[in-house]
């Protein structure tokens, strides 16, 4: 299977391992990996800034750049929440209206593609430690992906996965509202961390690696022991 391989702005710049252990897991699966060196952003921060003008200049090279792709697979259910839901709204009258659906329907989250495309759910990883998973709002209200990750790190030997109350409470992140609203956004991601604590984790795995740098950030200040991993992370160990 063709998978063409999209890598979120800040994976890129911050967190470029989790790409890498992204490309490492598909691969075992059998997936065969290419990568435009010449793709950018999907666009989200500038739509969701109100800048649909400027969005729509970089959602149509993000288009050109995915153009035939078979699949493409992002380790960001937010960056691919928004490909799914919005392009289809930003290129209503527009001539790409048509790329833009068929891309929609061909990009997935990481864990999306592996366990409802590829239909796979092992992957021989083996990762040592007591771990509770956070549902990001774009996996869960955008992608609809909640079962898929845990039903992968079930799977991950030697990993205990303890549920933590009000999961499905957003992290406070939020992209720019962390900014504009900075008392509101700790006061969250410490909720979140309180919640996290008290299940005894050592670790919170999730699949959007913007709110996972959101809680790690007031987890530290908070000095907290809490180590946050991205899903691809976790899979890609042991082996």
């Amino acid at each position: 299977m063709n998978v063409q391989l999209f890598v979120p702005c800040f994976i890129d710049q911050l967190y470029p391992d989790v790409a890498f252990n992204m490309v490492k897991v598909l691969e075992k699966a059998g997936c065969t990996i290419s990568y435009n060196k010449n793709q950018t952003c999907c666009g989200q921060p500038a739509f969701n800034a109100g800048f649909w003008g400027e969005a729509k200049e970089v959602c149509t090279k993000f288009l050109t750049d995915f153009e035939g792709a078979e699949y493409i697979v992002a380790p960001s259910a937010s960056c691919v929440g928004f490909v799914k839901n919005y392009y289809s709204k930003l290129f209503e009258n527009s001539s790409h209206k048509s790329l833009a659906e068929k891309t929609a329907n061909r990009i997935f989250e990481f864990s999306d593609f592996l366990v409802n495309v590829l239909q796979q759910t092992d992957f021989g990883a083996a990762f040592n430690g007591k771990a509770t998973y956070h549902d990001s709002c774009a996996a869960l209200r955008e992608c609809k992906i909640k079962k898929e990750p845990r039903q992968l790190l079930q799977n991950v030997k030697g990993l205990e996965l303890l549920e933590m109350d009000d999961v499905e409470t957003c992290c406070g992140f939020g992209g720019t509202f962390a900014v504009k609203f900075e008392p509101i956004s700790i006061a969250m991601a410490d909720q979140k961390i309180t919640h996290a604590e008290a299940t005894t984790a050592d670790y919170i795995i999730s699949t959007d690696m913007s709110c996972l740098m959101h809680i790690d950030g007031c987890a530290k200040n908070k000095h907290s022991h809490l180590k946050v991993m991205h899903l691809a992370d976790v899979l890609a160990s042991g082996w």
